[in-house]
């Protein structure tokens, strides 16, 4: 007989959720934000974006198509974007024990207890969305039946990217150009987005200076948290733009390179997670659709005279990348690597190749 236990979301202006719990039976804290997206819960939760992160799905049910195995191509996973979870935990409307898909192993419940993430089931996710898309996102709790109740915890306080990057160099594929990734907190389908494309990637640490290796471009990752808090590699980029070689970030990278470039970045009220977002090219009537993952933003007035907005978010009006008006670089502050999301922007890892 499964045992189900009691579980409460307690949010920092004391607003009290009450549901059930059908991950690890241990209470956790940290920041809640919501997620749109309907498919993707592996790719979410191992996204390390979402770092010191309570998670919130809009999408009614979860568990339905369960979890797949663990297993690593070219040192890279296969099925998800990092080695481990990075939410702290996961909350959803429904929940089912009862998953079916022919490549699941397990079921998001085991894997849940297996690495020690909670999750709660049972509450209405439509207005603890609401709330926090009227107050922004908020500091919460978790607390199960039975254990020990944990103090507030504010991930934006913490330098994320640092808990979430490689500490290592490390090669990955083969080819005649050399590709600099800059790991901030990579989500592995960009690795498999480069590699694919027949470049050899050297994937180094947030703080490793690069500068001193030779290589014919230079990628910034995407990556947790506050961009105020990653000086060391926004310095590297500084160095890196004083050359001619090709640049190209995601998310984080985008703000990074920003903030070289001599741009500012703020907190969004309660970001952009999802797999929907309509962003426009500036300049034309060309929209596509993106997935994202973000709680900062650039700020577009900030920017300096040689630098432009490239994309821009058709909900807000919010910068989605920059470009250079001369020289090879440009970024993009949506993932158009989109695992799992959709693949409209894809050919960005073309343009950036065919830069080199």
């Amino acid at each position: 007989m499964r045992q189900i236990l009691n579980a409460r979301l307690i949010l920092e202006d004391g607003t009290v959720f009450h549901g059930k719990s059908f991950g690890y039976p241990a209470s956790t804290a940290g920041e809640v934000v919501f997620n749109t997206a309907m498919t993707g819960y592996p790719e979410s939760l191992t996204d390390p974006s979402y770092e010191g992160q309570i998670l919130v799905t809009t999408y009614p049910i979860l568990g339905n198509y369960g979890v797949a195995p663990r297993r690593e191509k070219d040192d890279v996973s296969e099925f998800y974007e990092s080695d481990h979870i990075h939410a702290r935990a996961i909350i959803a409307q429904d929940y089912t024990y009862n998953h079916s898909h022919w490549q699941a192993d397990r079921s998001l419940s085991q894997w849940l207890n297996e690495e020690k993430i909670p999750g709660i089931y049972g509450i209405d996710t439509r207005a603890l969305t609401k709330l926090l898309r009227e107050k922004g996102s908020m500091l919460g709790k978790i607390v199960v039946d039975g254990s020990e109740e944990t103090d507030w915890y504010d991930p934006n306080k913490e330098n994320l990217v640092a808990k979430t990057s490689c500490t290592e160099v490390e090669t990955h594929g083969s080819g005649d150009k050399t590709v600099v990734l800059v790991d901030c907190g990579v989500k592995h389908n960009i690795i498999r987005c480069l590699t694919r494309r027949g470049v050899k990637v050297i994937r180094v640490p947030w703080d490793y200076d690069f500068t001193q290796l030779d290589y014919d471009g230079l990628f910034i990752s995407n990556g947790p948290g506050n961009p105020d808090m990653v000086d060391k590699t926004v310095e590297n980029l500084r160095k890196a733009l004083q050359q001619d070689k090709p640049i190209c970030g995601i998310c984080m990278g985008n703000q990074l390179l920003s903030k070289a470039a001599g741009a500012k970045t703020y907190k969004l009220k309660y970001g952009h997670r999802s797999h929907n977002q309509p962003v426009r090219q500036a300049g034309t009537n060309t929209c596509f659709v993106t997935s994202q993952n973000h709680g900062f933003a650039v700020d577009n007035s900030t920017l300096p005279a040689d630098w432009e907005p490239l994309f821009i978010n058709m909900n807000d009006g919010t910068n989605e990348g920059i470009r250079h008006k001369s020289k090879p670089f440009f970024s993009a502050q949506f993932h158009p690597e989109a695992s799992s999301g959709p693949k409209d922007t894809e050919f960005l890892f073309d343009e950036f190749i065919k830069l080199l």
